[in-house]
């Protein structure tokens, strides 16, 4: 059995705020690249942003102190949630990437 050291972690988020509009996707989809996570980000119809972001601990951690406090210059986040936190033996995304919204 692989070391917890060896495994991925996956993260479902969701961003509140003032978070479209202002470039947040972009910002997320440049950092992830940055780090090496993957996964997913989008609009979302009632105005927050969402996605899941999957990677080593220290990848997840970076993106997820990224979404929480800082986003894009512009932005302005009041709230954030992560939820369905799980470890992964391989990932299941193979880059990140910015989907259509859901409306």
């Amino acid at each position: 059995m692989a070391d917890s050291a060896d495994r991925f972690i996956s993260v479902d988020y969701e961003i509140f705020g003032n978070v479209q509009g202002v470039f947040f996707r972009q910002h997320t989809f440049d950092l992830a690249r940055k780090v090496g996570a993957v996964g997913w980000v989008m609009n979302t119809a009632k105005g927050t942003v969402k996605g899941t972001v999957q990677g080593t601990r220290s990848q997840v951690e970076e993106m997820k102190n990224f979404l929480a406090h800082k986003g894009s210059p512009m932005s302005n986040i009041t709230r954030y949630e992560f939820k369905n936190t799980r470890e992964l033996v391989t990932l299941e995304y193979k880059r990140f990437s910015i989907t259509a919204g859901d409306w």
